[in-house]
């Protein structure tokens, strides 16, 4: 199929613009009253030298100081791993040997401030964090450090 130079600076612009060849097709028959196959788009794109785009990646949405932890695959046995050796002022997480009741798996805490606290990851995959000291909120880089901390603990563990 030949196109009149109009159609191909059109053709074109629809890839500038970033569109796939279906959404081409479907533009050649309604603006332009050309009827092509799917594959006729392609070849009429790859003779005219044009490459379609693209699409850009979705950008991963920030995680909630919860979110990126609660996500169990099912029961599972917590295993017994040493304490980390962590450098002074920063988070150390412990996982039981057995989790308590009602728990998935469960574990110990220590913020980089000393303050201590127990955490477990419920059947629903929900996060509690019961902490020693009354009131006692972390900070907003220990609960980053606790995620992380307790993210790569899990990992070991196959969960």
């Amino acid at each position: 199929m030949k196109l009149d130079e109009a159609q191909t600076k059109q053709v074109a612009a629809w890839i500038a613009e970033g569109l796939k060849l279906a959404d081409i097709q479907k533009r050649l028959g309604s603006e332009l009253g050309l009827q092509l196959t799917y594959m006729d788009v392609r070849f009429l794109v790859d003779d005219l030298k044009l490459t379609p785009k693209d699409p850009e990646p979705p950008k991963p949405a920030a995680p909630s100081p919860v979110a990126e932890v609660a996500k169990p695959a099912g029961p599972v046995e917590a295993a017994a791993l040493p304490p980390t050796t962590m450098p002074v002022g920063s988070v150390s997480v412990v996982v039981d040997q057995i989790a308590r009741p009602g728990a998935l798996v469960s574990g110990k805490v220590v913020f980089s401030d000393g303050n201590k606290a127990d955490w477990q990851l419920d059947q629903a995959g929900r996060l509690g964090l019961v902490t020693q000291q009354p009131g006692y909120r972390p900070a907003a880089g220990d609960v980053q450090q606790f995620q992380a901390a307790l993210e790569a603990e899990l990992s070991k563990l196959g969960l």
